[in-house]
């Protein structure tokens, strides 16, 4: 048996669209239903979601049965002992693919890459657990390097000074851009739509594509969406499991709750 091609990797090598959606709910049974509904790929968020290894197994798993979208989980750090511990600890759980938040220098990078990687590549320590299919893939610690993708995210005024130096990392397949974080870091908290922001968001995907390496970026909005994937975004995002559920529910209890404000009172005699 040979190591799982990694589908998603392959679609960035080729420069094919990536269509996902962010999972926060950090539930499976949840999870599946986003599974069914057709998504490229499903980000399974360990930086801001109530996710731990349990549950972002079992999300993986269940993932695992629709072959036609791709498990990815973000870890909620990447730097330091901490973040290697981690990185090793999803890979071991079988996620192929990694996102890493707030990823400021090249040298940062390089670290990742590293702790991603099993020797003489890197320092990811051997122990594939169920990612090797508990020793039943018998050449995955020799394979998985090559199956591994790691996504890192630019979201600092640091990020983007560094941009170049960080896309142009070895081991690094793309770079993703956080629009909440990055319109804080440049003064315009709340505000990803700023014209600042949008014009640092644009200036990033060139300079990523440039580099050869693929640009992602998560947007609820379609429009701009759309306006991403023109410019060359290669994984993007296009809502998020807990946005869709809260808008939905707001709209159908307000419809109702207006209806019933409309409907005249019981007369009590």
């Amino acid at each position: 048996m040979h190591t799982p091609i990694n589908p998603f990797k392959q679609a960035l090598a080729e420069n094919r669209p990536q269509i996902g959606l962010w999972l926060g709910l950090a539930d499976h049974y949840t999870t599946e239903i986003c599974a069914g509904a057709g998504f490229d790929w499903l980000l399974i968020d360990g930086e801001h979601s109530p996710n731990d290894l349990r549950s972002i197994l079992q999300q993986a798993q269940v993932i695992a049965a629709y072959p036609h979208s791709h498990a990815i989980a973000r870890v909620p750090v990447g730097h330091g002992n901490i973040g290697t511990a981690l990185i090793k600890q999803y890979l071991d759980l079988g996620i192929q693919t990694l996102l890493v938040p707030m990823v400021d220098t090249a040298q940062q990078a390089q670290d990742l890459v590293r702790a991603a990687r099993y020797p003489p590549d890197g320092i990811r320590g051997m122990g594939g657990a169920r990612a090797s299919r508990w020793g039943r893939l018998p050449n995955y610690a020799k394979e998985a390097n090559e199956q591994v993708c790691l996504l890192v995210q630019a979201e600092t005024r640091e990020a983007l000074k560094n941009l170049d130096a960080i896309a142009a990392t070895e081991g690094v397949d793309g770079v993703f851009i956080g629009p909440a974080d990055l319109s804080a870091a440049l003064g315009h908290v709340g505000n990803p739509m700023h014209p600042e922001v949008q014009a640092a968001i644009e200036d990033a995907i060139h300079r990523i594509k440039q580099s050869g390496k693929a640009a992602g970026i998560l947007t609820p909005d379609e429009t701009l969406a759309r306006k991403y994937l023109d410019l060359g975004a290669v994984f993007v995002a296009v809502g998020l499991d807990t946005n869709l559920l809260m808008k939905a529910t707001s709209l159908l209890a307000s419809r109702f709750k207006t209806l019933a404000a409309e409907v005249p009172a019981s007369k009590t005699y």
